[in-house]
């Protein structure tokens, strides 16, 4: 075979590689409420709101932490503890990275929960790229509320401290695939916006009510404001005030051509 057949076949060989890892499923799990671990195609792996060891919806299987494996990144979305969950365990266990919104940045790191040096401090429309080119994280708004409750260890003295604002985020996969983690919410005009600009393929979206949207706000804001073709329920079930079901969500949107998923608490899925 001659140099430049070689060199051509190599090259072939190289892009049939490259379209087939970029066509690679990845991998969703949910441990209940807002917590998602996400496998992405190239096998980078991604915590949003890990709420796992006190969350009675996570299966007992999955609460030893030092079973959770390699985490890279791990996205929290405002400062209850329902959604900060383990985020300083794991990335102390793990190294992971941890990215949330600038100013509950600093409370984490002034209280010693993680590091700046783990830190990941950004804010809304500033996407960030934290595991390589292949991965773009951006955060958008959310309609709620944010503080960090710290326990003294000492004195069990509960104080509040900053939270900054609440967020969702618009995770976008080496194959382009784009998932939108709305964080606890309730329904705003910009998921809109959120829909034309950054087109999600999928959306995580809470529907309890008491708290963030009910089925018939979430119903509202996917038939009329995000119109994405895949949602996952979350944020439902864990607690008595989250009377919300995915049945309800679906009555109410009854022939809408939105395909809703519902997952099992523990449960894996690929797309």
């Amino acid at each position: 075979m001659k140099a430049n057949q070689f060199k051509c076949l190599s090259f072939a060989i190289f892009m049939i590689m490259l379209f087939a890892h970029l066509a690679q499923a990845f991998e969703l799990q949910w441990y209940g409420q807002s917590a998602f671990k996400i496998t992405t195609p190239g096998n980078k792996v991604i915590l949003v709101d890990p709420f796992i060891t006190k969350n009675p919806k996570t299966p007992q299987s999955l609460k030893d932490l030092k079973k959770i494996g390699k985490v890279d990144l791990i996205l929290v979305t405002h400062g209850l503890g329902d959604h900060i969950g383990d985020t300083a365990e794991i990335s102390k266990l793990t190294g992971a990275k941890v990215a949330m919104n600038a100013d509950m940045g600093h409370t984490f790191a002034s209280l010693g929960w993680v590091p700046y040096v783990r830190l990941i401090r950004f804010n809304k429309s500033g996407p960030i790229m934290p595991l390589g080119s292949g991965i773009r994280i951006t955060m958008v708004h959310a309609e709620h509320s944010s503080e960090v409750v710290y326990t003294d260890p000492s004195s069990k003295k509960k104080s509040v401290r900053p939270g900054g604002e609440p967020a969702g985020y618009i995770i976008e996969l080496e194959n382009g695939f784009k998932i939108y983690h709305a964080g606890d919410t309730g329904v705003f005009i910009d998921m809109k916006f959120i829909s034309e600009y950054y087109k999600p393929d999928l959306a995580l979206i809470p529907i309890g009510g008491h708290f963030t949207m009910d089925p018939a706000h979430a119903a509202y804001a996917i038939r009329t404001l995000l119109k994405v073709k895949k949602v996952i329920p979350m944020h439902y079930g864990t607690f008595p005030p989250l009377k919300g079901t995915p049945q309800e969500l679906k009555k109410l949107l009854n022939d809408f051509e939105t395909e809703i998923i519902v997952m099992k608490p523990g449960e894996t899925r690929n797309f």
